[in-house]
């Protein structure tokens, strides 16, 4: 018997943590219900969960954004095309998630449903911040204190220093690197065991959910997923679509015909990683890029491209603000814009992650962590997408980069069927 896979656990733990909470519904106001199911049982499995999710939130962060950026050495030999490629994957990311945040503000997909039967929170939400203050408060004047605060862009730019540091000084620091790629390994892991509980911390949160607020949760929820959908669409197809024809003058048609392959395995396995093998061998067969240009932007794409990830964090911020009844600010958006575009270069392909950097946006301008119950079950669905977005945009790079550098691009259209 094939063995259950944590995807397949997680989502049926939703759906019976859905059925247990409507059940429970219409029963929410009897006192053996209300103090001991509700109020201990599905409290403390959630509750324990969450916590441990922001326990592990400031270490992946750091460790696993100094690692990247301190194994960017590459881009300093390879010079313009490493400067061109990272400046290609930052600009998209910020591009993706500002239309993330318009097409959610547009839909508002958490209109309707509130947070005040899910939990009450002490949590206050901060003061609003002008736009030249967000930007000046990305350098730490004491980082110890932001790790200890949880500042996520002060521990983000503190990280990228570290990693450029590490990169300058090459050798000299070998055991260095060595000690921050063993303790990346390390918080891998124990982001790996947290996840083990993921299903059942999945099936508490999502039934004290239901069991609070019935059948008003279902709409939102249908809108949240059809809104991070749409934003995936109109990113692939406009935002990589729009510049492949500017620069390189291939027909999207051509394209998709092509890459249709690794699209398809992208969208089926939801890793980049597990991609590269196919994109590489499709940009180079298909399309004619050489290896010394594909080699180097396909699998630093598959590292820091999380142009999928940065909408579902967009969407999800909105979505969960309007749950908490919260407004978001101009310095706010921006403060969303800067994290995830800046959270992506260290990104890792690991089950769970891509949670922790949500918990990380979320964070950064102030809103509960707890609001991530609402949209974890039905992030299988949308992790498949997003992953066939991050894919896309790493073959789009590669074609763009290899036209500016005056290779020859297949564009043969007889492809099209």
């Amino acid at each position: 018997m094939k063995k259950m896979t944590l995807t397949t656990k997680i989502f049926i733990g939703l759906i019976s943590g859905i059925i247990l909470g409507l059940i429970l519904y219409p029963m929410r106001e009897v006192p053996f219900v209300t103090n001991y199911i509700i109020g201990f049982f599905l409290k403390l499995g959630g509750s324990i969960f969450i916590n441990a999710i922001k326990m592990m939130v400031v270490p992946l962060v750091f460790i696993s954004l100094t690692v990247g950026s301190s194994a960017m050495g590459d881009i300093k030999k390879l010079g313009r095309i490493g400067a061109k490629t990272l400046g290609f994957y930052l600009f998209t990311t910020a591009i993706a998630i500002v239309i993330a945040l318009t097409f959610a503000n547009l839909i508002n997909p958490g209109a309707g449903l509130s947070a005040d039967s899910i939990e009450k929170t002490a949590k206050t939400i901060k003061s609003s911040k002008s736009f030249v203050d967000v930007l000046i408060d990305i350098i730490p004047s004491n980082p110890i204190a932001s790790m200890a605060n949880g500042n996520m862009l002060q521990i983000i730019s503190f990280a990228l220093l570290t990693g450029a540091a590490l990169t300058v000084l090459g050798d000299k620091v070998i055991r260095v690197k060595e000690v921050f790629n063993q303790a990346n390994d390390l918080v891998l892991e124990m982001v790996n065991l947290i996840m083990l509980v993921a299903p059942f911390g999945v099936f508490c949160l999502i039934t004290k959910t239901f069991a609070t607020l019935g059948y008003t949760a279902m709409g939102p929820l249908l809108k949240y997923i059809l809104t991070v959908i749409g934003a995936l669409f109109i990113h692939g197809l406009f935002t990589y679509q729009g510049l492949l024809i500017a620069i390189v003058k291939m027909h999207p048609l051509v394209f998709f015909k092509k890459f249709l392959p690794a699209i398809s395995v992208a969208f089926s396995t939801s890793s980049s990683g597990a991609t590269i093998p196919v994109t590489l061998e499709t940009v180079q067969e298909e399309f004619g890029v050489s290896k010394s240009v594909s080699s180097f932007t396909i699998p630093l794409g598959a590292t820091i491209n999380m142009d999928g990830t940065a909408i579902l964090q967009g969407v999800a911020v909105v979505f969960i603000a309007a749950v908490y009844n919260v407004d978001l600010t101009m310095g706010d958006y921006v403060a969303v814009i800067l994290t995830a575009t800046l959270a992506s270069i260290g990104t890792a392909g690991v089950p769970g992650v891509g949670l922790i950097m949500l918990s990380m946006v979320l964070t950064q301008v102030g809103l509960p962590i707890e609001g991530i119950a609402l949209i974890m079950g039905v992030d299988r669905i949308l992790d498949m997408a997003r992953t066939a977005v991050n894919v896309t945009g790493d073959a789009v790079c590669t074609l763009i980069i290899a036209q500016t550098e005056g290779e020859k691009i297949d564009k043969d259209a007889k492809h099209i069927m």
